[in-house]
Order: C-alpha cells, then sequence, then structure tokens
C-alpha cells in the first residue's frame, strides 16, 4: 500500500472518528449520568461544575462535527483545535458523570491525531483566522455585556431582579449550568431574551469558525517579476489559442520546481482554476502537475484546468485526476480555405454584398492609438448594452486599452469610415495558427457584417502564410453524445439541447461549422465528483470576474 493511500485511508478514518465523537458527546450531554458514580461525585464536585460539563460536552460535540470535514482538507488550524476540544472533552465527560467510556473514545482519537499531525499542512487564511480571532473574542464580550445589561435593566421580566454583580453571574450560568441557576422569564419577552443569548453566542462563534477555516485567499496580484517569468516561459513553449490569455493581468503563476514550466491560475474560494495546460518544456510536465497538486494541498484549494488539450489525459488520469469533457474547438484550415465552388457560395455571397454596400475590413497593427482605441470603446460599450453582460474574463481579454494597445486589430467600417464591427488578434507563439480574442459590433449592423469580418481574416491570414485559424470554443458541443459517454457528459448534453434560453450553444456552433473547421475536443481536469460543485463555482467567479448575476443573464 503505497504512502498516498495510506494518507487518504487515515484522513478518512479520523473524520469518520471526529464525527462519531462528536455524535457522542451531543447524546452524552442531554443523557443522564449513571447513579453510582454521580453518587460519588457529588461529594468531591458541586452541581454547577458537574452541569458545566454537561454544556462543554454539548459544545464540544457541536463544535467537532463542524471541524470533521475540514480534518479531511488537512487543515492545519482544525487539527490544533480538535486537539483542543478533546482535551475538552475527556475533562468533560470525567467532571459531569466519570464517564471514561467516551473519554476513552476521545482519547484514542487524540492519540491517532497527534500521530499524524504531520498530514495536516493545509493552511487558512492568514487575515481570515485574525479577523476570526477577533470576532471570537468579540463575540463573547459582547455576549456577556448583552447579557449582563439585559438581565440589569430588565426588572420585572424574570422571577426575580438583577443589581450589576447579580446579572454578570446569571449570563455566565446561562452557559455553565444545566438549569440556567434557576432562571424563570415572566414574561414573553423575558423568554425572547433569554433565548437571544444563545442566538447570538451561536451565530457569532460559528462566524468565527468559518474564518477560522476559511483557504487561502490571494490578495497581491502576480509581481512584475513572476510576470515576466510566465512571459519568457509562453513566448518560449505557448502552443495554443489559451497562450495569450495566460499572461493578462487576472491570472497568478506557479512555475515548476526547475522554473521551466510555469501554470497559469485564478484563484476563487476553493478552487485553483489553471488555464489551459502547464506551458514548459514536455518532459518538465508531470512533475510542475504533481507540485501544483501539493501547492494547492497546502492553500486548501482543489486544483483544476480548464480547456486543455487531449494530448496530456492519460497522464491527468495517472496522476489521479478526472477528466470531462467540455466542448470542441473550431479551427479554419487556412491551406484548403476557399471561396470557390459550391462549398464556398454562400461565403462569397456574404462578401460580394458588403462590399457592393460599401464596407471594407482594414487591419490596424500595434501600437494602436488612441482616437482608434475611443472608437472601439464606443463600439464595446455597445455591445455590452445590446448582451446585457458585463466582461468576461479569466479565458478571454476584456476591454484594456493597454491589453489592445498591443494588439492587432482588425475592424469591419462602413463607406464613410464608421467603425461597425471589430475583434483583437492574439499570438499563439510556437504555433503557425492565429486566433481572434473578442468580438464586438453596434447595435445595428447589416446581415453579413460578422461573416465578412470573418472571411476577409481568413484570406488575409492564408496570405501571409498562416496554417490555420482558431475560432474558438463551441461550449457543450460533441458532449455526451455516444452511448459511451459518462453520466455527468450526458447530462452535459441535455443541458445543451435545453438551455437555448440562457445561452446560445447550438446557434454558436452552427454559425462556426458553417465555415468548415476540424473540430478538436477539449476538456475540464478536476480531482474528484465531491470537488466539482467548488470547481464549478470557481470558474463561473474568475470567468465572470465575481459578478455572477450579469453571468446567468439570458443572451450574455
Amino acid at each position: 500500500m503505497n504512502i498516498e493511500l495510506r494518507t487518504r485511508i487515515g484522513l478518512w478514518s479520523v473524520t469518520i472518528f471526529t464525527g462519531l465523537v462528536g455524535v457522542v458527546n451531543l447524546v452524552s450531554a442531554v443523557t443522564p449520568n449513571l447513579h453510582e458514580r454521580n453518587h460519588w461525585l457529588r461529594q468531591f464536585l458541586p452541581f454547577d461544575i458537574r452541569a458545566g460539563g454537561h454544556i462543554f460536552a454539548a459544545l464540544t460535540g457541536f463544535v467537532l462535527l463542524t471541524l470533521a470535514t475540514n480534518l479531511l482538507r488537512r487543515k492545519r488550524i482544525a487539527w490544533l483545535l480538535t486537539i483542543a476540544l478533546l482535551i475538552i472533552s475527556i475533562l468533560s465527560h470525567l467532571i459531569k458523570g466519570l464517564d471514561y467510556e467516551e473519554s476513552l473514545l476521545s482519547g484514542v482519537l487524540l492519540m491517532q491525531l497527534l500521530l499524524m499531525r504531520h498530514v495536516f499542512t493545509a493552511k487558512s487564511d492568514r487575515p481570515s483566522i485574525a479577523q476570526g480571532a477577533r470576532v471570537l473574542i468579540g463575540a463573547l464580550l459582547f455576549t456577556l455585556a448583552y447579557g449582563t445589561i439585559g438581565f440589569y435593566l430588565l426588572d420585572g421580566k424574570f422571577s426575580e431582579n438583577f443589581n450589576w454583580v447579580e446579572a454578570i453571574a446569571q449570563t455566565l450560568s446561562m452557559f455553565f449550568t444545566e438549569d440556567n441557576a434557576g432562571l424563570q422569564p415572566k414574561s414573553r419577552f423575558g423568554e425572547f431574551f433569554a433565548d437571544s443569548i444563545y442566538i447570538i453566542a451561536a451565530s457569532t462563534i460559528s462566524y468565527a469558525l468559518l474564518m477560522l477555516l476559511r483557504p487561502v485567499f490571494l490578495r497581491d496580484s502576480a509581481t512584475f517579476k513572476e510576470r515576466m517569468q510566465a512571459r519568457e516561459i509562453v513566448e518560449n513553449y505557448g502552443c495554443s489559442s489559451l497562450a495569450a490569455f495566460t499572461l493578462l493581468s487576472d491570472k497568478s503563476y506557479f512555475f515548476s520546481p526547475s522554473g521551466c514550466s510555469v501554470i497559469a491560475y485564478v484563484p476563487r474560494g476553493r478552487g485553483a482554476i489553471a488555464l489551459g495546460d502547464p506551458i514548459g518544456p514536455v518532459d518538465d510536465r508531470q512533475e510542475v502537475i504533481v507540485s501544483f497538486q501539493l501547492f494547492c494541498q497546502r492553500n486548501d484549494w482543489y486544483p483544476a484546468f480548464y480547456q486543455t488539450l487531449p494530448d496530456d489525459i492519460d497522464l491527468y488520469k495517472s496522476l489521479g485526476f478526472q477528466i470531462l469533457k467540455i466542448g470542441e474547438e473550431a479551427i479554419v484550415d487556412l491551406k484548403a480555405f476557399t471561396l470557390q465552388g459550391k462549398a464556398g457560395r454562400n461565403l462569397r455571397t456574404a462578401v460580394n454584398r458588403m462590399t457592393k454596400l460599401g464596407y471594407n475590413v482594414r487591419f490596424y497593427q500595434p501600437p494602436i492609438a488612441d482616437e482608434l482605441l475611443h472608437q472601439l470603446k464606443s463600439v464595446s460599450d455597445e455591445w455590452l448594452q445590446l448582451v446585457q453582460g458585463s466582461e468576461k474574463k479569466f479565458s478571454l481579454g476584456w476591454f484594456d486599452e493597454a491589453y489592445l494597445r498591443e494588439c492587432e486589430i482588425v475592424a469591419v467600417q462602413s463607406s464613410y469610415g464608421e467603425i461597425i464591427a471589430f475583434t483583437n488578434i492574439v499570438s499563439e507563439y510556437q504555433l503557425n495558427e492565429v486566433t481572434n480574442d473578442m468580438m464586438r459590433h453596434r447595435n445595428s449592423m447589416e446581415n453579413g457584417t460578422m461573416d465578412f469580418l470573418f472571411i476577409s481574416m481568413f484570406q488575409h491570414y492564408k496570405e501571409r502564410g498562416y496554417d490555420s485559424f482558431n475560432i474558438g470554443l463551441s461550449a457543450l458541443a460533441g458532449v455526451g453524445a455516444t452511448q459511451e459517454s459518462r453520466r455527468l457528459e450526458k447530462v452535459l448534453h441535455y443541458l445543451y439541447k435545453h438551455l437555448e434560453r440562457f445561452y446560445n450553444f447550438q446557434g454558436l456552433h452552427a454559425y462556426k461549422d458553417k465555415f468548415h473547421p476540424r473540430w478538436e475536443s477539449r476538456y475540464l481536469v478536476f480531482p474528484s465528483l465531491t470537488a466539482l460543485p467548488d470547481i464549478v463555482v470557481a470558474l463561473i467567479r474568475a470567468d465572470s470576474g465575481d459578478r455572477l448575476l450579469d453571468y446567468f443573464k439570458p443572451g450574455t
């Protein structure tokens, strides 16, 4: 049995064991003690202390249930909190009724956790830990102040009236005695106030735990040095339609131990989503992926790779990842592209019509002038209003003047010089292929405008000696269409067929297909099905720039 398998078995066992101890603590807290043991304890411990043992047993049971799943995440702070709570649990069981059976159970788990201490390496977000600690201390102080002031001021609402000292004592007894020190509310408001103390305490403590256990949140973008190192690697080894987008400002970078490979990723919540495959030498591929897995594990992230090529699928599988086909990329063979013959008849018609109406396509070389950028911004703003959405990011560029200034711009212009539509061209570096990024057009335009733009680009780049033109991913195309497809892929196939109201999957695929491209499969690589919901949420957040409502608007 290899080390990783033993570690997984150990993690699952302590997770289940911790949950079991939590349940036992809760059950033990609400059941009466054995008479013989309780009679013996009365001689040494007063009722208030024994009752406090019940409360502590209940609290540790609740928190242990919360921490159990975080141990599976290898959270270091969850390990520390569990160790502390197990010590409290052992003492609580002995104090409340000499329940050595429950104490023994907690003790066995404590020993197992101590022996596995090297496994729990996943960090929490440091600022969040500090905030959680402040919230926890603040919660205790606020609850004490809230209860004390309330009991002091609410005369006539309870069975007795309190001075300041008695109000403090009564607030503390709400947590540490089984019968609230005999407190009896005399009105509905009195009952509400007593219950509100528990509600406030539970809410603030739960929030504090959430903050303490948050995954690492990157607040700083990549450094200038990291961006220069990533650019050098991408220029030397980039060979996909996504290569240029790995250099945009929303990306963070992970470099292989050798420094020869880079993974461009965006962390959101518990997901660290890499754009495409790692970029670098082929013989460095496995090392950078394994190192990225360990890096994500330390930060409590799930690693995933979006829009990977088919080339390394077997490698991902051998490293424990699961593979999901997410669509097909359309690549036009420029060497074979022609407007002649029957196949090109409809394309010729679009070009001839637009030319007769006085339209033309112009290719602007970088650096792009400010005046042209201003015209492009007007078209882009009109397009964003038309689709009722926001700029997408991650696997696409967005309207950023610094970015567009360094791109070749292709624009459709009217006979009087107005720009009707445009796109920007990005490099694929080591591939003799060209791809376009954002597609923007005015609300009002002639039918066939976008056909005219694409056909003109195909002809232009064919003349410049390029082999192919990548016109982008057709999401969910070819997914789950065969009997051999996995169940999850068949679910995606159903969505492809039935979600046209929200996203024109089939329409976009049909539009690209009329240029007779070859279709290449693209995949989502992820660690497990249990991680998939977090991965999907992280991907949507990265793609939408955290504007989730805009992402789900029809037509975007």
